[in-house]
C-alpha cells in the first residue's frame, strides 16, 4: 500500500465554483496508484468541496441561486463580526461540506462523463484556499 500526500493553494476570483479536477487529476497521475482512493480536505469553514456537473454552466448558476436562498446576506445572524457575507458562507459550507473521497483506477480519477471537483468559494472577494490531498492504495 502507497500513501501520498500534498497541499495545494487554489485562488479563488470570489463566490462561485472553481474547478479543480485537472490539478486533483495531475496529482493523482503522479502519485503512482493504479488503484485506491483520493481524500481532499478543505481546512476553511467558508469554503467547500462538490463533485458536481462540468459541462452545462446553468447546473453551476443554478446551485449558486439555491445557496443564496437557503443562505442568503442580510439575514439578521448573530455571527456578523466578519461581514455580511460571512454567516451564510459558514450555512454554505454545512450544507456541501469540507471533503471529497474520490475513487482512483487504472491510475487515475475514476470520475463520470460530465463530473467534476469544484471548490466553491462562498465569499464575496477572493481568497487563496489551501486543500489537503491525500492518496492512497496500490
Amino acid at each position: 500500500m502507497r500513501l501520498v500526500r500534498e497541499e495545494i493553494v487554489i485562488a479563488t476570483r470570489g463566490r462561485g465554483a472553481h474547478e479543480i479536477t485537472e490539478k486533483l487529476a495531475r496529482f493523482v497521475a503522479g502519485a503512482g496508484i493504479g488503484e485506491g482512493l483520493l481524500h481532499v480536505f478543505c481546512p476553511h469553514t467558508s469554503c467547500a468541496l462538490m463533485l458536481q456537473e462540468n459541462y452545462d454552466p446553468d447546473v453551476l448558476a443554478d446551485m449558486e441561486d439555491a445557496l443564496r436562498r437557503l443562505a442568503p446576506e442580510g439575514a439578521h445572524y448573530r455571527h456578523a463580526s466578519e461581514g455580511p457575507d460571512d454567516m451564510p458562507a459558514h450555512i454554505r459550507t454545512a450544507l456541501l461540506g469540507a471533503f471529497l473521497l474520490l475513487p482512483i483506477a487504472q491510475g487515475g480519477l475514476a470520475l463520470g462523463t460530465w463530473q467534476g471537483a469544484f471548490l466553491y468559494e462562498h465569499r464575496t472577494r477572493g481568497r487563496r484556499r489551501r486543500l489537503l490531498l491525500t492518496a492512497w492504495g496500490n
